[in-house]
Order: C-alpha cells, then structure tokens, then sequence
C-alpha cells in the first residue's frame, strides 16, 4: 500500500469490568475498577493502529504526545484513529494525527504520533 497525506484508519473498542480487573493486577494494584478507562489502555488503541493498520507492519513508533480531553467511560464504546498528516520520504517518517473519541463524538484524546517507516513513497 502505498501511504499518502489523509490515509486513515480505526478501531472502535469497549473495555470491559473485567478489563479493568485486569489491567490493575497487570499493573500491580489492587483491583477496584475505575470509572474510566486508563490513559495507558487508550495508548495501545494507537499503538495497535499504528503497528497493525496504518502504516502496518515494520513501523518503528518514535514519539507520541497525547492530550487527554475527558473520561473514557468504561463499557462504552471508544473509537481511535491515526491520520496521516505528513510524509517526509527522505527521512522515511509519517506523522500522524491520532483521536479517541466516544460513540457521540465527545474527544477523550487527542494528540500527534511519529514513526519511522522504511518503505515511505513506495508501493
């Protein structure tokens, strides 16, 4: 696939009760659930995206910087996406504009990501 300014992809999640449960012992707290979704857990959304999806495999995450804007409810249903907002083929690297927002359009991220990829321009 060749990457060009504006591709988008995204991915649309829930986390569960249980999911959080989870996430705490992962993290090595005890195990009361939030009332939101973790900063962390949206993290991966973009991570999963940007390693998977767009630009896909053999991208290399450089730098991310999120802006966290409102509580992610858990149970409701989030959507994150990564645009391509710029290619610098000489360098091989995308910026990307990444979003999480919830099923009525409320922002709950926003932020910018930077990866090195490899086959920048090519087909």
């Amino acid at each position: 696939m060749t990457l060009e300014l504006g591709n988008r992809s995204e991915l649309t999640r829930s986390y569960t009760v249980q999911d959080m449960k989870d996430f705490a012992l992962l993290a090595g707290e005890d195990t009361s659930v939030p009332e939101s979704v973790p900063g962390p857990l949206i993290g991966g959304l973009f991570s999963y995206l940007l390693g998977v999806k767009l630009p896909g495999r053999g991208t290399n995450y450089l730098k991310q910087s999120l802006e966290f804007l409102a509580p992610a409810p858990v149970g409701e249903p989030l959507t994150a996406s990564v645009t391509i907002t710029r290619l610098r083929p000489e360098k091989h690297l995308v910026d990307l504009e990444t979003v999480c927002q919830t099923s009525d359009g409320t922002r709950v991220c926003e932020g910018r990501a930077l990866v090195y990829v490899e086959d920048v321009g090519k087909d």
